[in-house]
């Protein structure tokens, strides 16, 4: 009786903390997002998509609430939409306008693509330089980095997640901070768009691993906040200078490959789905695509 109870008392308090969380956490959001309206429009802007962003994740763990079941074939064809619509984000909306960004400063054809080229192997290098030395754990692959079994499982799921997000909130901060606003917004949408699926995966993987659902649906909304604090950062470097732009929008695009490359991709593939994955990355890319070419 008294455990029925506890357990009672638990999901209670359990609801009551995706209630209180993301209540607090609008109205922190929103505070902010007053104090830099006036002074940096462009910073104000690319927090609303990082948060914006980081709403489509925790939006994507709600189903988990409900019901548990999401096929392997399922998620792997959700993994490659992402990696689909991060690789097209790279593509359309970071390396081309990068280019455009560097040829504006003065750089010759050969010029611009090298520094671009270079920012792109920056950002990549950046990124297995954070997984090399942040601890984190995978979900199939296990515990990686420094000290990485000193801490919980917990903390070590939180990282590894926060390490995949934050290339997507550098880049629509990056946007925003240095490329037009139809450009950014485009960005903004189709990372949003893959969060979605993104956020349910994770939420589904949590379950997996042996969490219950309302703390697996916390956790995964908690996963998403990064996108919003990188973005800040991406804009607020962007706004110090415009020389800056062609190598912060080759950086999150350098970022954003790595983890296409290095996580999505080998993820998708590992349980003999590599078709339904292949789709649906071609549907991410063309979605991408035609919100970056068609809107504008």
């Amino acid at each position: 009786m008294n455990t029925h109870i506890r357990s009672l008392a638990d999901a209670g308090a359990g609801k009551a903390l995706m209630v209180v969380v993301p209540l607090l956490a609008a109205l922190g959001a929103w505070g902010i997002w007053l104090a830099l309206e006036d002074s940096h429009p462009q910073i104000a802007d690319a927090w609303l998509g990082g948060l914006i962003a980081a709403g489509a994740t925790a939006a994507g763990t709600l189903p988990v609430m409900f019901s548990q079941r999401l096929s392997e074939r399922v998620q792997d064809t959700m993994f490659g939409f992402g990696a689909g619509v991060m690789l097209a984000a790279s593509a359309f909306s970071l390396v081309a306008p990068g280019i455009e960004a560097a040829r504006e400063l003065g750089a010759g054809p050969w010029g611009a693509g090298m520094t671009v080229g270079a920012a792109i192997l920056l950002g990549g290098a950046a990124l297995l330089w954070l997984e090399r030395c942040v601890p984190h754990e995978h979900f199939i692959k296990g515990k990686e980095g420094h000290d990485a079994r000193m801490l919980k499982r917990t903390w070590l799921f939180i990282f590894a997640v926060m390490l995949h997000n934050l290339p997507e909130g550098l880049a629509i901060g990056v946007g925003f901070g240095g490329t037009d606003p139809m450009r950014a917004g485009a960005l903004a949408t189709g990372i949003a768009i893959q969060d979605v699926p993104e956020g349910l995966v994770v939420a589904v993987a949590l379950l997996a691993a042996g969490y219950g659902r309302t703390f697996a649906v916390v956790l995964g909304m908690v996963s998403g906040l990064i996108e919003p604090i990188g973005a800040l950062a991406g804009a607020a470097v962007m706004a110090w200078s415009t020389v800056l732009l062609p190598w912060g929008l080759g950086f999150a695009a350098g970022a954003m490959l790595f983890v296409i490359s290095h996580e999505i991709i080998p993820e998708s593939h590992r349980k003999g789905h590599e078709v339904f994955a292949t789709g649906g990355l071609m549907l991410g890319f063309v979605l991408m695509m035609l919100l970056d070419t068609a809107l504008a």
